[in-house]
C-alpha cells in the first residue's frame, strides 16, 4: 500500500510541474518563433508582457470573477475570448484551441494565440499587465545579454 501511495504521490508531483522559462531562454525562444517585431512589438516588449503576466510560468493561471473567466499559460490568454474552456461562459475562442494548450510547456501553441490576439485594434495593449507595467518603459533590461 505504501508502495502504490508513494508512486502515486511521485506521479501528481510530475503531472503538475510546470515550465518556468529563464529570461534569455525564453528570449531566444521567443524570437526563434518570430515574435521579434510582430506587428511592430518588439521582443522586449513581449518579454515583459510575459514577466508580468506570468513570470514566465507556463502552468500560470488566474481567475476572473467579474466575467467568470481565467487568463491561461505564458501569456496569459483569456478563456472568454480566445481559447475553449466548457465553464466560460459566452467563449469566442477565437485562437480555436482548448486552453489547456496553452498550459503546456512547449508554448508554440501559446505563441500562435498571442499573434492572433496581437493582430486584433487593439495590438499589444490587449494585455492590461502590458499597459500597466510595460507601456513607455525602457524594457531593455529583458533581453540585455541574451544575444538576441
Amino acid at each position: 500500500m505504501k508502495t502504490f501511495l508513494t508512486l502515486g504521490l511521485l506521479l501528481l508531483s510530475v503531472t503538475v510541474q510546470s515550465k518556468v522559462f529563464q529570461r534569455c531562454e525564453l528570449a531566444r525562444t521567443l524570437k526563434n518563433h518570430g515574435l521579434d517585431g510582430y506587428e511592430g512589438v518588439s521582443l522586449a516588449n513581449w518579454m515583459c508582457l510575459c514577466k508580468s503576466e506570468s513570470d514566465f510560468n507556463t502552468q500560470a493561471t488566474n481567475y476572473n470573477p467579474g466575467s467568470q473567466s481565467t487568463d491561461y499559460g505564458i501569456f496569459q490568454i483569456n478563456s472568454c475570448y480566445r481559447c475553449t474552456y466548457d465553464k466560460t461562459p459566452r467563449a469566442v475562442d477565437a485562437c480555436g484551441i482548448s486552453c489547456s494548450a496553452l498550459l503546456q510547456d512547449d508554448i508554440s501553441q501559446a505563441i500562435t494565440c498571442a499573434k492572433t490576439v496581437v493582430r486584433d485594434p487593439q495590438g499589444i495593449r490587449a494585455w492590461v499587465a502590458w499597459r500597466n507595467r510595460c507601456q513607455n518603459q525602457d524594457l531593455s533590461q529583458y533581453v540585455q545579454g541574451c544575444g538576441v
